[in-house]
């Protein structure tokens, strides 16, 4: 079981942000991959309609034998997680959540902003989260329609791009954010526009390394960790093949194992 995969999966490549984190603290894993971008994205459908696709990624990922499941996407782990444990109660399943947390703990002027999606923002699991670690501070929320989009066309530098990231970003800093969470695992593909056009003393959080620390700590417990150097990465993709492999490399994989999601 050490050297099964580990089954990682997001409605469409935002989710790699999180697979590099995955690669770069845990580099002896294989890796299965699945981009549903037939069916993107998830922050617009209905909480049915997700949970479907929760369970459809999770047996396949049990055909694959993957010893380990990450939900990639905050849209899908606020609809699906709890369902995904309780019919999985034997398979470590990690999933992501806006850094609500450490954004509190890391801002000074008591304002902390919040790029998200509409799904995201909306959950009640979201509002929890705000009730349990955002008593003392303002959190200024702001839906990011479009961006999502833009990034799966492998768009990160275009003139669009950036007007359409600074009309979110710009009521953020009006309302004092120094702290601003990623909320949505495709965001941290911006960092580098977003660092350009925000004060060089704004704090970006995500959840990534958080994820990939927990998948870590979940495999150690059971002794699952891979021993050798054997990694390896297949992709799945429930839209165009081309068109994800032509994306990948932009967002720093290689394309070499890549196959249709027809489920």
């Amino acid at each position: 079981m050490r050297e099964a995969p580990i089954g990682v999966f997001d409605s469409g490549v935002g989710g790699l942000s999180v697979l590099a984190e995955i690669q770069q603290l845990l580099p002896n894993e294989s890796l299965l991959y699945v981009a549903d971008c037939g069916h993107i994205p998830y922050g617009e459908k209905t909480p049915e309609f997700i949970r479907q696709r929760c369970s459809v990624m999770a047996g396949f990922f049990r055909e694959q034998g993957a010893k380990a499941l990450v939900l990639a996407c905050n849209t899908a782990t606020v609809a699906g997680v709890a369902d995904l444990r309780r019919d999985y109660p034997d398979w470590p399943i990690v999933g992501m959540e806006p850094a609500v947390k450490p954004a509190a703990a890391a801002t000074r002027s008591g304002v902390v902003g919040v790029l998200a999606t509409t799904g995201t923002l909306q959950s009640a699991k979201f509002a929890a989260l705000l009730d349990r670690f955002a008593t003392d501070v303002r959190v200024i929320t702001q839906p990011c329609p479009g961006l999502v989009e833009l990034i799966e066309s492998g768009d990160l530098h275009s003139d669009t791009l950036r007007a359409l990231l600074k009309s979110y970003v710009d009521p953020l800093l009006a309302n004092g954010c120094d702290t601003i969470i990623l909320g949505c695992t495709h965001y941290p593909f911006l960092k580098p526009m977003l660092k350009s056009m925000i004060p060089a003393d704004i704090s970006l959080i995500d959840t990534g390394a958080a994820v990939a620390r927990q998948l870590q700590r979940l495999l150690a417990e059971r002794d699952l960790l891979a021993e050798g150097p054997n990694r390896s990465v297949r992709f799945w993709t429930s839209a165009d093949l081309q068109s994800f492999k032509n994306v990948l490399p932009l967002l720093g994989q290689t394309a070499n194992d890549v196959q249709n999601f027809g489920l």
